[in-house]
């Protein structure tokens, strides 16, 4: 049976946008060791020869699905037959190369694996033109209610028992000069060892989402800070929760960590989610960038007012949990999906209050024609403006100036190549009017995915063009950045001052100097 699903290539991008891209932490990788030697299929190979009919060219976006006879002892893989999907990139490549990786023994029905949006997440994360992915059927359309890795095994001799199949699913111009291709096995790594699955939910906006809880393998980055608790710690293993997109099923949308405790009704042992700690590697940097407007942040202390922030992006809460509780913030959080609102209450522990709320809006197009003059509800073009309309219910949010707007945002659809943030909330007037509502002393804050340094460079441009000055903090992970784009220049010298505000002593203390003293200025 052959299912031929293909994907649609997207249009190409406005020219002023970016196209950024994240994998968090999910790697596709060769192997340690050289794939077998190929084997010939009825012959030599000569140039021309070999490939499918239906594969030997190569067809952006396509995706087909098919099933095959596994050529590997039944009572070893578990299935008589195989799930083949084969995926081209939707760029075209001017040296088309296939490669290929089995799919994880019980994760065959994790959307990683089993959907189009996985699949293509994957491709992207190597260099192939075709990425293959072999494995047993899925059994449903959701990750199992519990999944255990089992101990790890030798894949040699499926590698070479697969390598007839896999070079006849290669392009017809990867064989040249009657030589046959190399077809590298890639893997998976994530780190997860143990999953159960908490709840399977469907937004309007973010659609299919599972809530589960994981025990992942810890890696201690390198210079990692161990010092500070409210950051996770450097251990062999850790239990989180966490969310994931199926439209994006490769990326950890929202995580925290889960602590044992004892349950005070029954005395047995428990977990729960531990709401005051950043484990998302790129939040702890996005809180050290409020050095940049710690004049400001200072100053309403001494008032007696609280720092005002926005944040677009609410995920789970932590982000907005942490600025309320440990920095006394007033946090005004805006989610577009109300089932994800839903699901960070329940599930992770959000929690609204006088100085912790949160709304069901779209944050990109709420800045999207809104006029940031005084101008009595009417803009200029005689049609109510975006603060009296649409920003109606959080007008009195804007009677005084927003000190912080932090952004955490990803695109909708991977095939954009655009991650986070959306290409729509980098363009010009989008960024003016953001700029529009904060204090003059304020900062935006924003968490960044580039694919390449050329697409960097575009963002900071485009940065440039409505904001004073920019600075960056690398995360350290190798994807993500944080960049900080403020209203005003920044009026005292960034480091090497003797005599530091007491909030940013305050700032070091609770996510440590690491992160304060790697800022730095574009």
């Amino acid at each position: 049976s052959c299912q031929d699903s293909p994907l649609t290539t997207p249009p190409p991008p406005p020219s002023r946008l970016p196209h950024i891209q994240d994998h968090r932490g999910i790697t596709a990788k060769r192997c340690g060791h050289q794939p077998p030697k190929p084997i010939a299929m009825g012959g030599e190979g000569a140039e021309g020869d070999g490939g499918l009919p239906a594969f030997e060219r190569l067809h952006p976006s396509r995706f087909v699905v098919f099933s095959f006879p596994n050529p590997l002892d039944p009572s070893e893989s578990g299935a008589r037959s195989l799930r083949v999907a084969v995926l081209d990139s939707p760029a075209p490549s001017p040296a088309p190369s296939t490669a290929a990786m089995l799919v994880p023994p019980g994760r065959e029905s994790d959307w990683v694996f089993s959907t189009p949006a996985g699949h293509l997440q994957l491709l992207l994360s190597s260099s192939a033109s075709r990425l293959v992915l072999l494995g047993c059927p899925p059994s449903g359309d959701s990750p199992l209610p519990v999944y255990a890795r089992p101990r790890p095994s030798s894949t040699f001799q499926h590698q070479r028992a697969l390598l007839p199949l896999l070079l006849a699913l290669c392009p017809r111009s990867a064989f040249r000069g009657g030589a046959l291709p190399e077809v590298p096995f890639l893997s998976y790594e994530d780190g997860v060892v143990w999953s159960r699955v908490v709840a399977v939910a469907a937004g309007p906006v973010a659609g299919e989402m599972v809530v589960e809880d994981v025990e992942v393998e810890m890696v201690e980055a390198d210079g990692a800070d161990t010092s500070n608790p409210l950051l996770p710690p450097t251990a062999s293993r850790e239990r989180r929760r966490r969310v994931r997109f199926k439209r994006m099923p490769n990326l950890v949308q929202t995580q925290m960590r889960l602590v044992p405790e004892i349950a005070a009704a029954t005395g047995s042992s428990c977990f729960r989610v531990e709401t005051g700690v950043l484990v998302q590697p790129y939040l702890a940097p996005m809180v050290a960038g409020l050095f940049l407007a710690s004049s400001l942040i200072e100053e309403k202390t001494h008032m007696g007012l609280r720092p005002r922030v926005l944040c677009l992006g609410v995920g789970g809460g932590a982000l907005l949990t942490f600025l309320e509780s440990h920095l006394g913030f007033d946090v005004l959080g805006v989610e577009a999906d109300e089932v994800v609102l839903s699901a960070a209450r329940q599930y992770f522990g959000l929690m609204e209050g006088e100085f912790l709320k949160v709304s069901v809006e779209d944050g990109i197009k709420l800045f999207k024609g809104f006029c940031g003059e005084d101008c009595a509800g009417k803009c200029c073009s005689g049609n109510a403006c975006g603060r009296h309309g649409r920003l109606r219910w959080w007008q009195e949010y804007l009677d005084s100036a927003i000190d912080v707007i932090m952004v955490d945002l990803d695109s909708e659809d991977a095939r954009s190549g655009v991650m986070a943030p959306p290409a729509e909330f980098v363009e010009k007037d989008v960024l003016s009017n953001v700029k529009s509502v904060l204090h003059e002393q304020g900062i935006l804050v924003m968490n960044v995915i580039p694919v390449s340094g050329c697409v960097y460079g575009e963002l900071v441009g485009y940065l440039h063009e409505v904001f004073s000055e920019l600075y960056e903090i690398g995360v350290g992970n190798g994807e993500n950045c944080v960049l900080f784009a403020t209203v005003s220049p920044v009026a005292f010298p960034l480091f090497g001052n003797p005599r530091e505000s007491s909030f940013i002593q305050k700032l070091r203390q609770i996510v440590g100097s690491k992160y304060v003293d790697a800022i730095k200025k574009i």
